[in-house]
């Protein structure tokens, strides 16, 4: 009897470690602006400067391992090649090299000549660095005792260049494999601006959450596109929130410059959580804490903090050496 009382505690806590925080505060890719993005290195600043969620992105390679890229082929800005020179324009698709293939690319630093290098100048170099698999991002994270660190991984898939990565059902299933064996299911948030993927892990994990990316700029509509929405157009509902909510998502994760208080509202009113990205003004990241958003991602979590702290939210645990 006891020992079974000790259990039940034991997957108590687990599970409460596990749980949403209050307020979600996420660092993008890592945190972009301090680390080279998608890598162990990003997410290692990430866990010491404090952060609830670590957000990141999926790719699938020819060999069929899930590793972390923002990208479904290598990017010349902060890729370098087994002789350490710099990719010349677009590189492989990360779909047609094997893992072993892919590691000998070092991802430890932008090219000084981008213009990638000027939008994050103080981010800190660290060569050597290479894509790392999701399990062992997940191995890293259990390794260092993070237990309330959430995991929001986007899949990245593009339903207007089809031949680039796999197909949604098999990208998803490898995806969902590797979570599962890692004992992640109830860490994992699924992200995606490609609702068909979400809606095969509403079948496949039901108990996952899945978060809706939008994107409305003048350049760009995910939700005037049915490619992009699995057939759904915002002109058939009152709010992208109500959108959302018919899709089955539990979460809406906005661009920040088309989200409004009366959208975020709508949305909250339905059950949803909105998430707006990826947002590293102070003075944009302060005012959404005032309107009551129920977290941040942000490329400098440091950054939103200190606001955080300010409006009496609950800060996460620092975790490592800063």
């Amino acid at each position: 009897m006891r020992s079974s009382l000790i259990g039940s505690l034991l997957l108590g806590l687990a599970a409460a470690a596990a749980a949403a925080p209050d307020f979600d505060l996420q660092g993008h890719r890592g945190t972009r602006g301090n680390a080279p993005e998608n890598t162990i290195a990003a997410f290692e600043k990430a866990l010491a400067i404090g952060v609830s969620t670590l957000e990141m992105d999926a790719a699938i390679t020819a060999d069929g391992v899930v590793v972390v890229s923002h990208d479904p082929a290598l990017t010349p800005a902060i890729t370098r090649d087994a002789s350490g020179q710099w990719l010349k324009g677009r590189g492989p698709l990360i779909r047609s090299l094997t893992l072993a293939q892919l590691q000998a690319y070092d991802v430890g630093r932008i090219d000084p000549a981008s213009d990638y290098a000027r939008q994050f100048p103080t981010q800190q170099a660290k060569d050597g660095e290479r894509l790392p698999t999701l399990a062992s991002v997940f191995a890293r994270v259990k390794a260092l005792g993070a237990e309330h660190v959430r995991f929001d991984i986007e899949t990245k898939i593009t339903p207007t260049a089809p031949e680039e990565t796999l197909a949604p059902e098999p990208f998803v299933r490898a995806l969902l494999a590797v979570i599962r064996e890692a004992g992640m299911t109830k860490r994992v948030m699924i992200q995606s601006f490609d609702f068909r993927t979400l809606k095969l892990v509403q079948q496949l994990e039901p108990g996952m959450d899945t978060v809706y990316l939008t994107v409305r700029t003048r350049t760009a509509d995910n939700l005037a596109d049915p490619a992009w929405t699995a057939g759904l157009m915002l002109r058939d509902f009152p709010s992208p929130g109500h959108l959302v909510k018919a899709a089955g998502g539990t979460v809406w994760a906005p661009n920040q410059g088309s989200l409004t208080r009366e959208d975020l509202k709508a949305a909250q009113q339905l059950g949803l959580k909105v998430i707006p990205w990826t947002v590293n003004d102070l003075a944009v990241a302060d005012r959404f804490i005032e309107w009551g958003v129920d977290g941040i991602i942000s490329d400098y979590p440091e950054r939103i903090r200190p606001l955080m702290e300010k409006r009496g939210l609950a800060l996460p645990p620092s975790i490592g050496p800063r």
